[in-house]
């Protein structure tokens, strides 16, 4: 049976003020477009960032980041690592430690020991902020977080789709069942605007975040569009904050950054929140 315990009681990771999950219930809505260039959105306003990659079975950080292939950590003693240093921004993704192009053959308890094995034994240098990139989901690396680390809150990415809302609505449940402050949702490719004739069209369906952020007493942090040139700058390794900083895109992640501070802040002051634990 599950029983209470205060987010003083968990493990607070050093080097660390504040961690910030970033999820969604499926693949495939721009969770991880959305953390890395979020993450460096917080940077571009002055604080200091780190980025977790925790999706085991699948990383995609280190692309995005333009590591390359076979760039490894330093040590920083035994059992510990130093994050890699990326546009700014310090990271670690189990890409970072493995060769990319083998499949990660684990059962739910081995994914999530590597989890805490990422989160715990990096030493993280004097951050502000720490984005952890979740899997998609609501499995084992969501709920070892939520239990055993003292998260100020989580950000939901959703499209406007039925079919992505239905699963972010699991996404937010099993935040809220942990106790874990929803800070937001992210509306990604709200708005295809066409290249060519300028025609703006909701492809995927329209008010579907405003929608959910309603009724689960939240806000909307921003909407993004569907855009080639987003795409490809995560592809190339420059994703849209820094490849475009003066752009709309980059203004709206520089707005929901400032949100997220603002939030986080605002917790700190109500002091701290109680989440759920199976030990």
């Amino acid at each position: 049976m599950s029983s209470c315990s205060s987010a003083k009681e968990r493990v607070v990771i050093e080097g660390v003020k504040h961690i910030v999950a970033v999820a969604s219930g499926k693949g495939g809505v721009g969770k991880s477009t959305v953390t890395v260039n979020l993450a460096l959105a917080m940077a571009a306003e002055g604080y200091r960032v780190g980025v977790l990659d925790a999706d085991i079975y699948g990383p995609s950080q280190a692309q995005m980041l333009g590591v390359g292939e076979g760039v490894r950590p330093e040590s920083a003693g035994e059992n510990r690592f130093r994050p890699l240093q990326a546009h700014g921004l310090q990271a670690m993704s189990m890409a970072f430690l493995v060769d990319i192009r083998e499949p990660m053959v684990w059962r739910g308890p081995m994914v999530a020991g590597a989890f805490q094995q990422l989160l715990s034994q990096t030493a993280w240098e004097a951050l502000d902020y720490l984005f952890i990139d979740m899997p998609p989901g609501t499995g084992d690396v969501q709920l070892t977080l939520a239990q055993k680390v003292p998260v100020d809150g989580a950000v939901i990415v959703t499209t406007p789709q039925d079919i992505a809302l239905l699963d972010a609505r699991k996404g937010i449940e099993m935040f809220r069942k942990v106790n874990v402050p929803v800070l937001g949702v992210v509306e990604n490719m709200s708005l295809h605007v066409c290249t060519n004739c300028g025609h703006a069209e909701p492809i995927f369906g329209e008010g579907g975040g405003e929608r959910i952020a309603s009724e689960y007493q939240t806000r909307v942090l921003g909407r993004l569009p569907l855009a080639l040139s987003i795409r490809e700058q995560v592809d190339g390794g420059h994703p849209t904050v820094v490849a475009e900083p003066d752009g709309e895109v980059a203004a709206t992640f520089r707005d929901m950054a400032r949100q997220v501070a603002e939030q986080v802040a605002g917790q700190q002051e109500e002091g701290p929140s109680i989440s759920f634990s199976d030990d």
